[in-house]
């Protein structure tokens, strides 16, 4: 499941602790890096619905404002929102360092958190759904898009073939002997075929 780069998730203006403690324990095990809070309006605490305690595995983050929040250089603020002129988040290419942003439970992001947002993307759907879906909704399809998985085949069921092992840039050679192993080619020590 393993793919390049790192995320993080959080929610401006969140009222409900067992919803955040849902995405919470979701975002631990889509393997986020870290999660955040901005302006709640409730004290988010350890709610019972993280049932695997996220708290104490990844870092919390809680801003009172927009303009308090931080995050990783290079890291790119995604807000998901349901407007007309988001991205469509199967259309949309994730960054490989990101930090996604809901908004509250019947409510938007507000404007300040959308104008610090590179990116506004969209679930495809008619009307919003409960924020730890949405957020969950989010991380699959980020692990879909930038992890390695053996293709889907053309008929139903699983992938008739095994994902192949990934190799990283050309094969290295010294003295006109490669160095290293890949199917079909000489290995270490051996000389290679002209």
């Amino acid at each position: 499941m393993a793919s390049r780069g790192y995320f993080g998730i959080g929610v401006e203006g969140i009222s409900k602790p067992m919803n955040f403690g849902n995405l919470a324990r979701s975002s631990h095990g889509f393997g986020a890096s870290f999660i955040f809070t901005v302006a709640a309006t409730k004290e988010i605490g350890r709610p019972s619905s993280d049932t695997n305690r996220s708290k104490d595995h990844l870092p919390w983050y809680s801003y009172d404002s927009v303009e308090e929040m931080r995050l990783p250089d290079d890291c790119r603020l995604v807000g998901i929102e349901l407007t007309e002129d988001a991205i469509d988040l199967p259309s949309f290419r994730h960054p490989s360092k990101a930090a996604y942003v809901l908004g509250p439970e019947g409510g938007s992001l507000s404007p300040e958190m959308m104008a610090q947002c590179e990116f506004i993307i969209k679930i495809p759907m008619d009307y919003c759904i409960n924020v730890a879906m949405a957020g969950a909704v989010v991380m699959y399809d980020r692990m879909r898009s930038m992890g390695r998985f053996a293709e889907r085949p053309v008929m139903t069921g699983g992938p008739s073939e095994e994902l192949q092992q990934h190799v990283h840039g050309k094969p290295l050679y010294s003295g006109g002997t490669r160095i290293g192993t890949r199917k079909d080619r000489p290995g270490r020590g051996e000389k290679t075929r002209n």
